[in-house]
């Protein structure tokens, strides 16, 4: 393990100067985080720490889920660069979302894009609900649920709560599958039917149910009931 100091390094290889001198795209993924943590800790510099961040959660992915609570009990990311990092993670992801928010989402592969890369990390399986305008754009997306899921847990009251609350004009359900197989369970079907019976009631479009899996041989990585013609 290298104890050299940031300050010891050559001027061009410090991740800030280097930056500055050639632009972000020169930078390595643990120099970008070290940027942010600014300081390692006592015999590890501060590149050498993302990098052993980087190493333990495998993938930008997996990092971005994490919490200030599991990022400080990583040895030498206190509580100030646990929340610049969970901070730096959510504006990239709203980035992300910024485009396909401008547009009209009435297709389950633009929904795919907007959250089938972070659902498909989960492991265990959420459903959330997408709120849309009277021209399909998106005006949020709710949590609903986390943790094995059920019809008592996904209840249809629970799900389109937040479409009331908000006033939204339509809405997607969008929930996952951790196994990878999108194929939808009698449950699935089930939850569907009174989702579509509750939308009738409430007077709120269901547009669709979507489930996302792993992309796999001829299958996109989601399945969407408005495309099997359930809804």
């Amino acid at each position: 393990m290298s104890q050299l100091k940031i300050r010891e390094m050559p001027e061009q290889e410090r991740p800030r100067e280097k930056l500055l001198a050639r632009g972000p795209d020169a930078l390595t993924n643990p120099e970008l985080i070290a940027i942010l943590l600014r300081t390692g800790r006592r015999g590890m510099n501060v590149v050498e720490v993302a990098r052993e961040l980087l190493d333990k959660y495998k993938s930008f992915a997996e990092l971005s889920r994490c919490s200030v609570k599991e990022l400080r009990a990583v040895k030498g990311i206190g509580p100030a660069k646990a929340i610049e990092l969970v901070a730096a993670f959510n504006l990239g992801k709203r980035f992300a979302q910024e485009r396909l928010s401008q547009q009209k989402l009435d297709s389950p592969e633009l929904i795919h894009e907007l959250l089938g890369g972070e659902m498909r990390m989960l492991q265990t399986e959420s459903l959330r609900v997408v709120l849309l305008d009277t021209r399909y754009r998106l005006k949020r997306v709710e949590s609903v649920s986390t943790g094995s899921m059920n019809e008592s847990i996904a209840h249809p009251r629970e799900i389109f709560r937040p479409a009331i609350t908000y006033s939204a004009y339509a809405v997607i359900v969008v929930h996952n599958h951790p196994s990878g197989d999108p194929s939808p369970s009698q449950t699935d079907h089930s939850l569907t039917r009174r989702l579509a019976e509750a939308a009738e009631l409430l007077q709120i479009k269901l547009l669709d149910h979507i489930i996302i899996g792993a992309p796999g041989e001829g299958s996109p990585g989601y399945f969407s009931f408005k495309e099997a013609g359930v809804l």
